[in-house]
This record gives structure tokens, sequence and C-alpha cells, in this order.
């Protein structure tokens, strides 16, 4: 595959998505000088992650050795974030077991769901008997590791968290495709978890960030269990010949070839589902997020019965520069639908 990526804007863009992850901008300013190929973006992500592991094995309390695990668990999910062949298995995988260091040190009431298509990290927050559900939800290049600080929002207003890897996403990156049924995925994730006492999830919520917002709304229309739904960056619809080659050569690299992408793309379309929508939908642009081919939100939160719109002024994409502009009321309002 030859990649067509201009480094320094690929640095540049990922500023505040990898600072709104958790990862010290100091710390990725110093990882990414100098950097001038897709590989050594990769190199450079792998190996500081494999630091931030040494410092938790020589850290001086369980808290630090679980602060760095969860460090690390981010430098390696960004490590596979470009379109690079042969590291989403080995740096995916690296993520996923850091976190999973990282929760029993740090949050030792949080576990591993597993079901057909779907991994996830089940998390509840404290002194809540029976608190209510949000599942978590990435996008085409993100996993449930990286929206850890989406979930620990929604944790301190009460609500129980299920972030999950789906097809072609986190730790199934390298042995599934993306898909755009995803509905029944968190169906399926639902059901794992939906007969245990120390939930409710008889009506749940769901957050979907980047193309994970198209995966939350089309969840949204078509599983009766959703209460409330939230897109941040979400498309209503792609143009793939419109679309930059970040975005076909990482869908071609996720889906296995071009043509499996571009039908993968072709059904990227909310246009019929937005009407079904009967649960309240809060939509969230930044409004600096322009790509070619992909159509924002707007028209997605004007067709859904309870749809609103909140376009963030000087937003980028996922929001990360202008986070109190949104998070709060999105977690807001997610609790305030599921506890009412």
């Amino acid at each position: 595959m030859t990649l067509h990526l201009d480094l320094s804007y690929i640095i540049a863009g990922n500023r505040s998505r990898t600072a709104a992850a958790g990862i010290d901008p100091f710390h990725y300013e110093r990882a990414t000088a100098g950097i001038g190929t897709a590989r050594e973006w990769t190199a450079a992500f792998l190996r500081t992650g494999r630091e931030r592991l040494a410092d938790a094995e020589r850290a001086d309390s369980a808290i630090s050795a679980g602060e760095a695990y969860r460090d690390a668990a981010l430098w390696f999910h960004f490590a596979a974030i470009l379109p690079v062949p042969g590291v989403l298995g080995e740096a995916e995988a690296a993520a996923d077991e850091a976190m999973g260091r990282a929760l029993k040190l740090l949050e030792p009431s949080a576990e591993r769901v597993e079901g057909v298509g779907f991994a996830g990290w089940l998390r509840r927050p404290a002194g809540v008997a029976r608190p209510a559900l949000v599942v978590v939800v990435p996008g085409m290049d993100s996993s449930k590791e990286e929206f850890t600080a989406v979930a620990d929002a929604l944790l301190r207003r009460g609500l129980a968290t299920l972030a999950i890897d789906g097809p072609g996403q986190g730790v199934l990156a390298a042995t599934t495709a993306p898909d755009a049924d995803y509905g029944r995925v968190v169906g399926r994730a639902l059901d794992a978890v939906g007969d245990r006492p120390d939930l409710d999830a008889s009506g749940v919520g769901v957050i979907g960030l980047s193309l994970g917002g198209f995966y939350a709304a089309l969840t949204a229309a078509r599983e009766p269990r959703v209460r409330a739904a939230v897109t941040v960056s979400g498309p209503y619809r792609l143009s793939w010949a419109e679309l930059p080659p970040f975005v076909t050569e990482t869908l071609t690299l996720r889906a296995g070839d071009a043509a499996a992408a571009r039908a993968f793309a072709d059904r990227v379309d909310l246009t019929d589902l937005a009407p079904e929508i009967a649960a309240p939908l809060l939509v969230v642009d930044g409004d600096t997020d322009v790509i070619p081919g992909v159509v924002n939100g707007a028209p997605l939160a004007a067709a859904a019965p309870q749809g609103e719109y909140l376009s963030v002024p000087g937003g980028d994409h996922l929001v990360g520069n202008v986070r109190a502009a949104w998070l709060p009321l999105a977690a807001d309002r997610l609790a305030r639908a599921l506890t009412a």
C-alpha cells in the first residue's frame, strides 16, 4: 500500500485528539519531533508505550503503576491510527493488555466483557447499587481505550459505562472488518450484561465519536433499549470519491481491500434511519471540522424527532480542543435521561 500522508498535518491534527485522550501534550511534542514518515510515527509511539510500561514496573506505588499502564495503553493505541500495514494487531493488543493492568490496579471493580464481534471494559460508579448503563462507541481508527476520559465523565455522574471495540476497531481491528450493521454489535453487548443484578440495562444510553457517531445513531434507530444518544463528529453520510487519502487508505487497510472499503462507505448514510430515532439525540460537531466527502451531523439532528444540534465554535474533529463546551452537557443529558 502506498501511503499519501502529510505527516506535519497528521501531527498537528492529532495534537488535541491525543491530549483529550490523556496523553501529555509536551510528551507528544517530544515523541513526534523529527518524525518524517508514517512508519516512524508507529515506531515512536510503540517505543514510548514500552517506556511507560517500564515506568509502571518500577513505580513506587500501585497508583503510580496503574497510571503509567493507562498512559502506555494510549501510546500503543495511537501507534495504530495511521494506515501502516502489519502493526494493528501488535499495537492494539498491547493497548488492551496495558489497560487491563491499569484497571486492575486503579479500578478493581472494572471487568472485561467479550462476545461475538465485540470486546469491552465494563466500569461501574462507586456507591451506586444498580446504575444505568452507557455504551461508549469508538470510530474508524479509535478504540475503547481512547475514550476512557469520556467514560470517566459519565462515571462521575453515577452511570456505568461499557466502552467497546467492535468489528474493525481496537483489539479486533487485525482480525475483523468494519461492519455497517453495528447496531447488532451493540445489541449483543447489551445482551451480555443485561441480566446482571449490579446494572440497570433495561434502558441505556449510547455515545459515539467520529465514525462511532454514525454507529451510535444507527443503534439508536434500531435498538429499542436505547433511551438517549449522543454523537460527536459523526458522519451523516460519506461520499467515497471525495474522501481524503487518509480516510480511504485507513478504511482500505481495515476492510481488507478497496472494494470492501468502498462498499462499507456507501452504507454510511443516515438519510432513512434518522427519522426512526425516537430517543432524545444530541448531535455535536466542531464548526471547523470540514472533511471532504463527509456530511456532518446537522441533517441528522434536523431529521431525528428529538434531535438537537450543537455546533461548537472553533471545535475540531472530535471537538477535543473545546471539550468543556460539550462533554459536561452530553454527560448531564445522558444522566438525566437514564436516571429520571
